[in-house]
């Protein structure tokens, strides 16, 4: 149950651009084993399973921890896409405060994991920052439909998913297929799920493996890179933004937009400046709730 609760918080946050699930489970202190658990499913399960029985195979890879938490995302993903984009289309300046906090916190607290800060990590640390700032000012390209470019975009978003800092909701607006999978989600579209999960599959089981040796490796390095993400990550989720350049219109007439971050002053329409401030603190405070619970 308490992980299918993780897994309930990291599909809630894989849902929104700019969260990323990956920073849920390095929170609530699940990541390393998430890591170990994916890269570890390989060939020789098959040998366990021909030689030792189902119940070996199973318990080598892992899968009770591994049902659990992915039960918890598709639960979550499911009940909250409705919610979710709701929010995003009616209180996008609160929602996008919460999150600022909640990533914020989180800078914190995956940075005190490094333990010895020296050149090669602040470096490492700059680095991710930077990319993660680079990646998070793309502009959206341009919707594409096809089964292919699904799978594709399947293989780059699981990747962003397990990184903390890189949103792979994020990826997927880059990338132009963010309405695509949410409007699938919605109708229950099978083709274009299990298209798009199939991708998913592949992507994470290739990308696992270094993430995973690298952790193991390098881990004040990758712990630094992935801080960084963190921090680079945020500009992306700052709550007040205006519309600057019309980048395409779909064909039911919808826009979408370049948005540029302001100061409160210049928002157009009510900066709610007091309930955000409020949020902000509610969702910077909940990092540390959930480090206290995680524990215990």
């Amino acid at each position: 149950m308490l992980i299918g609760l993780r897994g309930l918080a990291m599909g809630a946050a894989d849902v929104v651009p700019g969260v990323s699930g990956g920073t849920i489970a390095f929170i609530t202190g699940i990541y390393e084993e998430l890591l170990a658990t994916i890269s570890g499913i390989k060939p020789s399960l098959l040998k366990t399973w021909k030689n030792e029985g189902i119940r070996a195979f199973w318990r080598e890879g892992n899968f009770n921890f591994l049902l659990a938490l992915l039960t918890g995302i598709a639960i979550s993903i499911l009940a909250l896409s409705h919610l979710i984009a709701w929010l995003l289309a009616n209180h996008p300046v609160l929602l996008w405060s919460f999150f600022f906090g909640l990533v914020l916190a989180s800078v914190f607290f995956v940075g005190k994991q490094v333990k010895s800060w020296g050149f090669r990590t602040i470096l490492a640390f700059i680095a991710g920052a930077t990319v993660a700032w680079y990646i998070t000012s793309l502009p959206p390209m341009a919707q594409d439909d096809s089964l292919l470019f699904l799978f594709v975009c399947g293989m780059i978003a699981i990747c962003a998913m397990i990184l903390p800092g890189i949103s792979g909701s994020f990826i997927l607006l880059i990338l132009g297929a963010y309405e695509t999978v949410i409007a699938s989600i919605k109708a229950f579209d099978v083709k274009n799920l299990a298209v798009f999960g199939a991708g998913c599959i592949v992507g994470v089981l290739a990308f696992s493996h270094l993430l995973n040796w690298m952790y193991k490796k390098h881990h004040d390095l990758t712990v630094a890179l992935l801080t960084g993400f963190l921090l680079g990550s945020l500009q992306k989720l700052w709550p007040w933004q205006i519309e600057t350049e019309l980048l395409y219109t779909h064909s039911d007439g919808r826009e979408d937009w370049l948005m540029e971050n302001v100061l409160p002053a210049q928002f157009n329409g009510d900066p709610q400046t007091l309930p955000v401030i409020l949020i902000f603190i509610v969702g910077f405070s909940f990092i540390f709730i959930i480090e206290r619970l995680a524990k215990r």
